[in-house]
């Protein structure tokens, strides 16, 4: 374990402080607060795209810290390689179509979008050193000491094993491959994106022209050839480039290099025009697949020539292109660490159902989820808490109930195999009113919910595809059952998406509840999504476009009242992103009159705390872990008597603006005490949480005694155990 602090420096500053640097992937100059109050100086604001480039580097550190298991250390890295194609593809993507558009306008922190573009680059470049140096000169070294799984360049290989490697080519890869030839009678081929290629430079034995050809190569099944020894693994593209000879007969091959590309997936379109969304969407995916390249990755030795001819053919500058000095693409490791690793992965944990949904000895007399609701709100925290035994069996018991009449449900993103889609077709089959939300504008799974949808209207469900104009990013369940009293309506309203496999390492928060005020404002909201009225009002949930903003906005104002008052103005919240430089402001003013805010932001952040007189009674933390930190939770103090809500939306432009969001309020005074403490405990982290400062350095705390060094994802696994214990 490392003895020093980690420190990562934000867009404004590399920093310069006493404390060890690691890494600093920014290096502009400080950007000094902005003399007297002006509220829109852009050094008020950092950079939103250096801001998240910073978290990528919080989740690489994850890579590097020694203290965590090699296995996840490994997966860290996959993650962080993946974030990085999706960044390029849709915020340098937009960028760069902002650029070519001419687009003058700066961004909040006064920067243009080649500024921005330039800016990027300085910090990808240290993150790429960064990787191939952990991957090849720690992780690959560590696997093969410690796990004995040994990943090989063919120059490792044996005689013997090259030649059973090379019938494994003849047998499973030579049929397969498709060499490229680009000539006056051969134009330069089409490149999918994030596919890998092999650039080949040819050279005529007899009339001794130079010639190139493509290679894709062929992933699909995987980037790993196994030899016959046992966790022994070879690149697949290192196979192909070791026996080109068998596929280019006649021809010397003279190089053979790797490269990839990234494309644009920020892609213009007129929903205003659209005369159908699926179809719109449709004509997307095919765009995507020929937009232009915004990223060309090359291995260091590829020589210039043909660097260049890549570069011109693919109409890319020498900003555009990346070369790594080891492996390119390190997304692919993921397959390591999911390979059998015991004692080199987390230990394993198992969700435990909520206390209240856990009956003894269950039988068909045991409470069914609904008598349950109607006896208290019910909160729910994944993963701690199971997905399955909780909300999944919401959506299930309610399609076999005789007595549910109706489901309705917004579907953002799911599962491969979906039991919540399965329990939605169930219902619809057995007669029940069945409408679902299906989000056909959510980024890349755009084709998968096309598909969803289709599935779903051929079982008889009312499907709508998204609202023209908003991207419906809420998280609800309505369910409409009758009993004896009349029609009464259960909803679900979390932070994250009905997707089972990700409930079990996103941490997200949800409420079931059946107050009637909620059941009526769910029972407007879909008319709202569903239907032909806009005009629709609601008591109790904060719904975004409509409300939310000014909503929020109202209860920071709030706070400056209680400060002046009796001096106790507090907020404390968390979210994934802070990007709206409205409530920022906001947040600013509030600081400004002694209002004490507590935010943990896990990713891109443009408020600058601890700024003088501005921010200097704001904090900001990020948390890092084993889990991904996805729940929305707001808390304001309101004189002593709390003001707690939970749900969909972060504090960004798109999702007060641009998105149907739904937050939901805590009122049972102990779920919300729950809710309040678990926020102080995230606060309180020793172990997975870095600070930000004023001058965008995210230093790492660090562990004081043995209690702190768990962090606090492992005490709510210990809590959530010690709960179904002590019942």
């Amino acid at each position: 374990m490392s003895s020093q602090t980690p420190v990562i420096a934000n867009s404004i500053s590399s920093g310069d402080g006493a404390a060890p640097v690691f890494p600093v992937p920014h290096a502009t100059s400080p950007r000094p607060a902005p003399k007297g109050r002006v509220e829109k100086h852009p050094h008020l604001f950092f950079n939103r795209e250096l801001s998240w480039l910073d978290f990528n580097w919080r989740v690489l550190y994850q890579a590097i810290d020694e203290r965590i298991p090699l296995m996840e250390r490994v997966h860290f890295l996959s993650i962080v390689s993946s974030n990085l194609d999706e960044f390029f593809r849709k915020r340098v993507g937009g960028l760069k179509r902002q650029e070519a558009a001419g687009v003058h306008a700066l961004s909040p922190d006064g920067r243009t979008a080649q500024e921005q573009l330039q800016l990027i680059r300085k910090a990808v470049l240290p993150m790429y050193a960064t990787m191939t140096s952990l991957w090849e000169k720690s992780l690959r070294p560590q696997l093969a000491e410690y796990a004995n799984i040994r990943i090989l360049s063919y120059d490792d290989l044996s005689q013997q094993q090259e030649e059973r490697l090379y019938r494994h080519f003849e047998a499973n890869i030579f049929p397969i491959l498709t060499p490229l030839a680009v000539d006056p009678g051969h134009p330069f081929p089409f490149i999918s994106n994030l596919s890998l290629s092999l650039a080949i430079l040819l050279r005529h034995p007899k009339r001794g022209t130079e010639h190139f050809a493509r290679v894709k190569v062929p992933t699909s099944q995987g980037r790993w050839v196994p030899l016959e020894e046992p966790n022994h693994y070879v690149p697949l593209e290192q196979v192909i480039q070791h026996n080109l000879h068998e596929l280019l007969r006649g021809m010397e091959v003279e190089h053979a290099h790797a490269f990839q590309i990234t494309r644009n997936a920020d892609i213009s379109r007129d929903e205003e025009e659209a005369d159908d969304l699926i179809e719109m969407m449709s004509d997307e995916l095919r765009e995507r697949r020929f937009a232009p390249v915004v990223r060309l990755e090359v291995e260091q030795d590829m020589p210039p020539r043909v660097r260049k001819l890549l570069m011109r053919e693919l109409s890319l500058s020498a900003d555009d292109v990346y070369v790594s000095t080891g492996l390119i693409d390190h997304s692919d490791c993921a397959f390591f660490a999911h390979l059998n690793g015991v004692g080199f992965k987390y230990k394993p944990f198992r969700p435990v159902i909520p206390a209240r949904l856990q009956f003894e000895g269950e039988s068909e007399n045991s409470p069914d989820i609904f008598s349950v609701i109607r006896n208290g709100d019910v909160l729910v925290h994944h993963p701690y808490e199971s997905f399955r035994g909780s909300v999944q069996r919401f959506v299930e018991e309610a399609a076999e109930d005789p007595s549910v009449l109706a489901i309705k449900q917004t579907l953002y993103r799911t599962s491969e195999k979906s039991p919540i889609i399965d329990a939605l077709i169930h219902a619809a089959e057995r007669g029940k009113q069945v409408a679902v939300l299906v989000e056909v504008k959510a980024r890349f799974d755009e084709e998968n919910n096309i598909e969803w949808g289709r599935r779903l209207e051929n079982a008889g469900v009312h499907v709508t595809y998204g609202l023209v104009g908003l991207k419906t990013h809420a998280k609800v369940t309505l369910v409409i059952r009758e009993e004896d009293g009349g029609l009464r309506a259960y909803c679900h309203i979390g932070t994250g998406n009905y997707n089972p496999t990700t409930a079990r390492f996103y941490t997200d928060a949800g409420l079931l509840t059946c107050q009637a005020d909620i059941g009526y404002d769910a029972i407007n909201l879909f008319h709202f999504l569903t239907g032909y009225a806009p005009e629709q009002h609601y008591k109790k949930l904060l719904i975004a476009p409509r409300d939310m903003r000014n909503t929020f906005a109202a209860l920071v104002k709030q706070e400056v009242a209680h400060q002046k008052a009796h001096g106790n103005g507090r907020i404390v919240a968390k979210m994934n992103a802070l990007d709206d430089t409205g409530m920022i402001r906001k947040l600013y003013r509030a600081s400004q009159a002694g209002v004490k805010i507590d935010l943990i932001v896990r990713g891109h952040n443009r408020l600058r705390p601890g700024l003088p007189g501005y921010s200097e009674n704001i904090r900001v933390c990020s948390v890092v872990g084993r889990f991904l930190e996805h729940s929305r939770i707001f808390c304001f103090h309101n004189a002593g008597d709390p003001l707690v809500y939970l749900g969909s939306a972060d504090w960004q432009r798109r999702n007060l603006e641009d998105r149907v969001e739904v937050i939901v309020p805590v009122e049972e005074p102990a779920l919300r005490q729950r809710c309040i403490d678990l926020l102080q405990l995230y606060f309180e982290d020793r172990r997975l949480a870095w600070d930000l400062g004023p001058d965008g350095r995210y230093v790492q705390r660090q562990p004081t005694s043995r209690d702190e060094e768990d962090g606090v994802q492992e005490v709510l696994i210990r809590q959530a155990k010690q709960a179904i214990k002590a019942r």
